[in-house]
């Protein structure tokens, strides 16, 4: 066992920990470096704080005010709360990093880290999807190639699938009819309703698609005839936006978040809305109730001529 009682010792096993970081746990170098960067900053901050050297077992000793004071000084220098609640999760690998080195069972005080706001997600207007679709289907260099990107964002639209919900859509969905059976999240399925343009957008694909839909196959394949998968989906999307100048929000989950927003702007409950979303508990939905709250301060301030 390395002895970390001399000169150093906690600077020791920040090195130490970057070479089990890097070796072992096989994080990016990106996550290395930040992690480490956070164990040297808890080595300075308890050295200024305690007045002396910083040693491994001094790394084992720490009460829940060290940690309280460290996330003070570095809320102080702009930290906000995720970043805050991530240089507390280095800060606790850390710890137990250091207390396994010196074979000492880790006993890391408790401290809450700082509660994430949820995002609230913006929707896309009606007309920024059809613009959206409209590109995507004319840039695609096959005719059928286009009327499956055009496919696939008509099904985020128009049924508020999730992009793996709608590639995992195989050829026993057909002939299609005025709803379809959707699995979703570990593997529940539910019945979602096919408006008419979505059912057709669907239909000209395969009418196009040079590969047959096979039953137990998924039925969205990429050139070559392997199965379609999400990265070209959000390229297709990221190119279209980018021909459109619309902004960085616009991404094919998106689809799916104006979908329930604009639902609910249009007076759905939010049961029937959890059900459609395919969401386990009703908390998931009710995020819907702020970003059409949200959708409402847009028009407000845009339109109203007092805004």
């Amino acid at each position: 066992m390395t002895d970390f009682t001399g000169d150093h010792a906690a600077r020791a096993l920040a090195l130490a920990w970057h070479d089990h970081l890097t070796r072992d746990r096989r994080r990016s170098g990106h996550t290395v470096r930040a992690y480490v960067a956070t164990a040297h900053r808890l080595i300075d901050f308890l050295g200024q704080h305690r007045g002396e050297e910083v040693t491994g077992e001094a790394l084992l000793g720490l009460q829940p005010s060290d940690l309280r004071a460290f996330l003070t000084v570095r809320r102080a220098e702009g930290l906000g709360n995720s970043s805050a609640a991530r240089e507390l999760s280095a800060v606790r690998g850390f710890l137990i990093f250091a207390a396994g080195e010196q074979g000492r069972e880790a006993s890391v005080p408790k401290l809450k880290g700082a509660k994430r706001p949820r995002s609230v997600p913006r929707p896309i207007s009606p007309s920024e999807v059809t613009s959206l679709a409209a590109d995507v289907e004319g840039s695609a260099r096959e005719e059928w190639i286009g009327a499956r990107d055009f496919a696939v964002l008509m099904l985020l639209y128009g049924c508020g699938l999730r992009v793996a919900e709608a590639l995992g859509i195989t050829g026993a969905a057909l002939p299609l009819g005025e709803a379809m059976l959707v699995t979703g999240k570990r593997n529940k399925t539910r019945v979602v309703p096919l408006l008419a343009p979505v059912r057709e957008a669907v239909e000209r694909y395969v009418s196009l698609c040079p590969y047959p839909a096979a039953k137990d196959e998924p039925l969205f394949r990429g050139a070559r005839g392997a199965p379609l998968n999400g990265e070209m989906v959000r390229r297709v999307v990221r190119n279209a936006r980018r021909n459109l100048g619309l902004g960085e929000r616009t991404t094919p989950h998106a689809l799916r978040h104006s979908f329930a927003t604009h639902l609910l702007g249009r007076g759905a409950d939010l049961r029937s809305l959890q059900e459609l979303l395919g969401h386990a508990s009703l908390s998931s939905t009710q995020i819907y109730t702020a970003v059409d709250t949200a959708h409402l301060m847009d028009v407000y301030t845009n339109a109203h001529p007092r805004a």
